[in-house]
């Protein structure tokens, strides 16, 4: 999701549980639609989308909303952080000078009751900054005093090494990015998919800094389910991780296997990208197709666009441009999309009868609009 101006949240993809405000529920939602929030002028601030349910955070007094499978509200919030495990929120503690509470909540507690878990972050535990120090004090996973980040899983407080000055903080499904003040990034958790960067599909227990990266001062980074992707303040994309539906935009197996497909043989490139063939096509020549690249690629946007921000679903990567231009690839759900083509000035409908995932295309993200239009 993303926001154009002060208030003006617009949501696209897959609502069948109503998780964007407005939408009802069983729609494919297939190009960006501005969120209808309950109540006159309610002005949202922050929005955390989780698979099946998102949290909405107003700016005025605070009040998070809950839209999709799981639903309720509560006010004095000041952030919010949803999973299908867990919803976590920042809120002011009970009772007169209590300070912010971290509040773990089940999605399906409408918050109502006791929380499962809670504890108090004193903003005094911003030690190794100012208050108010931006690159101390990132939202959620990673806590205002940027020593500690919460997990979807127990232990739900988790500490990070006094010596990372953390801006902000991205989980996957089974690995963690986080992006320091210096602008480097580290990476940590499973690995199986390549997810962490370094070259192995081994786990990492601690944070382990992207060699491949060193040099390069990085402005934001994204976790997906098993894939990562930074951007750099220059508006270099760096992408790594599992590729199984397009998501890293590089050759996949669904595109390689449009031909009639007998045979299947892998190896490894000179960077250790898992580079696999099918043969039997129309030509019987092989088609090559990346599964895991377990080191950063870069990518370049059609007409070498500059990125400013990213983010990354469990299958699926969005990329917005300096100039305000929304960029999607990787897995579609629904029969249907429409997205209109950087290259050909026009709109594209893709496949209506495909029973399959939709690649926007091994090596060419799809632009779907631009806030200069009010896409």
């Amino acid at each position: 999701m993303a926001e154009e101006r002060r208030g003006a949240w617009f949501g696209f993809g897959f609502c069948g549980f109503g998780q964007a405000l407005g939408s009802g529920r069983g729609r494919q939602v297939h190009s960006p639609e501005p969120l209808r929030a309950p109540g006159a002028g309610l002005d949202v601030c922050r929005v955390s989308a989780s698979w099946s349910y998102t949290a909405f955070v107003t700016r005025e007094g605070g009040r998070v909303e809950l839209s999709g499978f799981a639903v309720g509200a509560a006010g004095g919030c000041r952030d919010a952080w949803a999973s299908e495990e867990l919803l976590v929120v920042l809120r002011a503690g009970p009772g007169p000078g209590a300070g912010t509470e971290l509040q773990a909540w089940a999605p399906g507690s409408a918050l109502r009751g006791e929380p499962l878990w809670a504890q108090t972050v004193p903003e005094a535990e911003r030690e190794d900054g100012p208050v108010g120090d931006e690159t101390q004090a990132g939202p959620l996973p990673l806590l205002p005093c940027a020593r500690a980040y919460v997990s979807p899983r127990p232990p739900f407080y988790r500490p990070l090494a006094p010596t990372l000055r953390a801006r902000r903080l991205e989980l996957g499904a089974e690995h963690a990015l986080l992006l320091d003040a210096a602008g480097q990034v580290f990476s940590w958790g499973g690995g199986r998919h390549g997810q962490l960067g370094h070259g192995t599909l081994e786990a990492e227990p601690e944070p382990r800094l992207l060699q491949a990266l060193q040099g390069l001062t990085m402005a934001e980074v994204a976790a997906g389910g098993w894939h990562s992707l930074c951007v750099s303040e220059a508006g270099d994309i760096y992408i790594w991780g599992w590729n199984e539906s397009g998501q890293l935009a590089l050759p996949t197996k669904s595109l390689a296997e449009d031909g009639k497909t007998t045979a299947e043989a892998s190896g490894l490139n000179e960077d250790g990208s898992e580079v696999k063939t099918v043969a039997g096509g129309e030509d019987g020549a092989p088609a090559p197709f990346i599964a895991v690249q377990p080191f950063p690629a870069l990518l370049d946007l059609p007409l070498g666009s500059d990125a400013v921000k990213a983010s990354c679903g469990s299958r699926h990567t969005a990329v917005v441009t300096r100039t305000g231009d929304l960029y999607t690839w990787g897995w579609v759900h629904g029969p249907l999309t429409v997205v209109a083509s950087p290259v050909a000035d026009r709109a594209q409908a893709l496949d209506a009868q495909a029973q399959r995932p939709w690649l926007t295309g091994p090596a060419a993200p799809q632009h779907v609009g631009s806030s200069r239009t009010g896409a």
